[in-house]
């Protein structure tokens, strides 16, 4: 789930704006929807999926963590492929990617056709959001601009709701003998209408600033996030080898080259991956360590919480979408909160109130799982999952426009497309570390697995809550509103 919060100032749009613009913006948003599912929904259909193709439990993390780290690593690279070719030619190029691998995934017949499917998915999905944000800045007038970004919300939103019942409905009604297939298959019509009104509504016209790629600099990251995510999800399973911390320190080394190298290619006069100057802010490595640790917790409750409902207490995929259904609201709740005001009062202390509520929430999952044991329902559940929502929107609402105003306005754009990326990476990092942490406490009980996972969900939030002090007070004037 890619959650683009900010809206640069346009650089010259027509005044009349692009005469489709509504209807080129139900394309862009249609894409949104078809990434937010593809998240939401793996993680309610894992154990489904795991139970029909086979596997070990890390077929579960893999098929999540797969997808949001090859999206992590494309993203800061997306966005320039559409300033050298053509944003609508990437959007086309991306949808219909993503088409095609959606099909394969539905098709795929054992788990390494599925999570490589699911890593296609991720690279094209990559290719394909970028290009929204630029083509909406492109197609609308100034004054109608934040009216555009406003409708990312209660689409989200809807999404965000909706979409685990549908994927659980689908699971559990086996229309035709597809099973959790269909969750998948549902992206080739979504898909195919969005190709087919990108190539009818979206503008042909083409950026003048384009940017070299640093191809470079893609594969060293792409290396390190590997060697830092793959033993921590196999590692487990074989009784942590030596290769697995070998790795976890070749990461850190990858990591180390990546940066030397990206400043050699600043001083050679070429454009880096990421601009070197921006880990010498300390808002902007504020807003990472605090990223990273928050996203990362947010990956891993979704993940953790489907898990215990359906393995744990036996639950079906539909009623485990539905018990989820509180922490979406709160989300959106807080949403619609934060963009009536709110966050431009509070500024930074916004994120520390949403930290404070979410760290309720997660104490009163807590307390609610040991008290009640097997005999937990839903509405026991639902005054924790809502202030676990609500705080997490809190949160998100105001996050990134207060990270990018610690940064200088020419840095914005590798910023905000460094911070898009570290989010995905905390997805990753989310599944493949709270899902080890729940997987290895199964060695003794269900309830003692969550139990331990929640007390590591615990952590990461306080690291969030460090890392937030570090931040600015309030975000930039006149930065853009949050989708």
């Amino acid at each position: 789930m890619t959650t683009e919060l900010t809206a640069p100032h346009p650089a010259a749009p027509a005044v009349a704006g692009h005469r489709w613009r509504w209807i080129a913006l139900a394309v862009i948003l249609t894409a949104e929807v078809m990434d937010l599912l593809d998240v939401l929904v793996t993680t309610l259909a894992g154990p489904a999926i795991r139970a029909d193709l086979g596997g070990s439990p890390s077929v579960i993390q893999w098929i999540g963590a797969g997808y949001t780290l090859a999206m992590a690593v494309g993203l800061v690279t997306g966005g320039r492929l559409g300033d050298l070719y053509g944003r609508r030619r990437m959007f086309l190029v991306g949808v219909l990617g993503f088409t095609a691998a959606s099909a394969a995934c539905a098709l795929a017949g054992s788990p390494g056709t599925l999570i490589a499917a699911r890593v296609a998915q991720g690279l094209l999905g990559a290719l394909l959001l970028p290009q929204g944000l630029g083509l909406i800045k492109e197609m609308f007038p100034p004054e109608q601009l934040a009216a555009a970004f406003g409708a990312f919300g209660p689409v989200m939103g809807i999404s965000a709701v909706g979409g685990p019942i549908l994927a659980g409905w689908l699971v559990d009604a086996d229309l035709a003998g597809t099973g959790w297939r269909a969750i998948f298959l549902i992206n080739v019509p979504l898909g195919l209408l969005a190709a087919l009104g990108a190539a009818r509504f979206l503008p042909a016209s083409r950026p003048g600033h384009a940017t070299r790629l640093d191809l470079p600099g893609v594969a060293l990251l792409s290396t390190a996030v590997f060697l830092l995510v793959h033993p921590l999800v196999q590692g487990r399973e074989l009784g942590w080898p030596l290769w697995s911390f070998a790795m976890l320190a070749g990461a850190v080394v990858v990591l180390a080259v990546f940066a030397r190298y990206e400043q050699w290619r600043q001083r050679a006069g070429r454009d880096p991956l990421v601009v070197p100057a921006l880990f010498r802010r300390r808002a902007f490595t504020g807003g990472l360590v605090a990223g990273l640790a928050f996203f990362t917790a947010l990956a891993g409750f979704s993940l953790v919480f489907s898990l215990y409902l359906q393995l744990g207490l036996g639950w079906s995929p539909l009623r485990a979408g539905l018990a989820g259904v509180p922490q979406a609201l709160g989300m959106v709740a807080a949403f619609v909160l934060a963009g009536a005001g709110l966050a431009q009062r509070l500024g930074r202390r916004l994120i520390h109130l949403g930290l404070g509520v979410v760290l309720a929430g997660v104490a009163g999952m807590l307390l609610t799982l040991t008290l009640a044991g097997e005999d937990v329902t839903p509405w026991r559940m639902t005054p924790a999952l809502l202030a676990v929502g609500f705080g997490m929107g809190l949160v998100m609402a105001p996050f990134f426009d207060i990270v990018l105003s610690g940064v200088e306005e020419a840095e914005t754009g590798s910023a905000s497309g460094t911070l898009t990326a570290v989010q995905q990476l905390g997805g990753a990092l989310g599944v493949a570390l709270l899902g080890t942490v729940f997987f290895d406490g199964l060695t003794d009980s269900v309830s003692h697995a969550v139990r331990v996972t929640l007390l590591a969900e615990l952590g990461l939030l306080l690291v969030t809550v460090a890392g937030a002090f570090l931040l600015p007070r309030r975000a930039r004037e006149g930065a853009g509103g949050g989708h």
